[in-house]
């Protein structure tokens, strides 16, 4: 049983990640692999940086019983919902659950967020790619969507990270077969979490024009050629697209192996003996 006002790393796995999950803020200096999703805080002083999120925070430390436990005190008394992570960090390792390496992650702005530049008019690696980075990644990322041949000049001038360009100095792009997103997922040092291997696979065939790749490729392609035919702004295409991702990504987690027909969900009928 969890400790007063705690959470286990277990019942926090199955909720990063997830749209909706609770806010977690990691306060480990200069940390080179984290809980997937988390945000963090410079100054320790969590006066600073509460914001007007109604979803429970998860503070995260070492190892549990350091500053996480006097930050977590400090939001409660503010009305905030908080928690801390039992164990801290060390007890997420030890249970062997997903990381996410910052080794390639850009460097902040002075907002604490990562900046990304890609072309406008997205289809599908530039939904997927900003959905991954927002849910494993960077929670605050900003993204930028400009024309093909703005990209590069807008990414210097306002230190962006550019992605799903076709230029080779560009590192987050496709390589061989594999779109941007394989690239972002192996890159984070999320390769080993089975969820994203399928979810790479659907829009690998969805991005690279080959269904033969996964079966739900098609169906992937054609819902994201209608999403931007509905919308001609990239950043309302882009909220409604993070929610065909956490519908995709919550089947490839634990929705594979159920069915739905005209009798799969009808209560089974018990026959009444004469």
């Amino acid at each position: 049983m969890p400790a007063h006002n705690s959470i286990t790393p277990d019942k926090l796995a199955r909720l990063v990640a997830l749209a909706g999950s609770p806010r977690i803020v990691d306060l480990r200096n200069a940390p080179v692999e984290a809980i997937p999703g988390s945000l963090f805080r410079a100054d320790d002083d969590p006066s600073r940086w509460i914001d007007d999120s109604t979803r429970t925070t998860v503070v995260v430390d070492a190892d549990g019983g350091g500053k996480a436990v006097s930050a977590a005190a400090f939001l409660r008394s503010e009305g905030r919902s908080a928690e801390v992570l039992e164990g801290g960090f060390v007890a997420w390792m030890a249970a062997k659950l997903p990381t996410v390496s910052l080794a390639h992650l850009p460097e902040r702005h002075a907002d604490g967020r990562t900046w990304w530049v890609t072309r406008a008019r997205p289809k599908v690696d530039r939904i997927a790619c900003p959905w991954l980075i927002c849910r494993f990644v960077d929670p605050d990322a900003r993204f930028l969507f400009v024309a093909p041949g703005q990209v590069l000049a807008v990414a210097e001038q306002q230190k962006a990270e550019p992605f799903d360009i076709a230029d080779e100095g560009v590192f987050w792009s496709h390589r061989d077969e594999r779109c941007t997103f394989d690239m972002m997922v192996e890159a984070f040092g999320l390769g080993t979490h089975e969820p994203l291997v399928r979810l790479a696979a659907i829009v690998r065939g969805a991005d690279t024009d080959r269904p033969d790749v996964a079966p739900e490729a098609a169906g992937l392609l054609a819902i994201s050629l209608g999403l931007s035919r509905n919308y001609s702004d990239d950043h309302e295409q882009l909220e409604a697209g993070m929610a065909i991702y956490d519908a995709l990504y919550r089947w490839c987690r634990d929705a594979q192996t159920e069915k739905h027909n005209w009798t799969s969900h009808q209560p089974s009928r018990t026959r009444v003996q004469p």
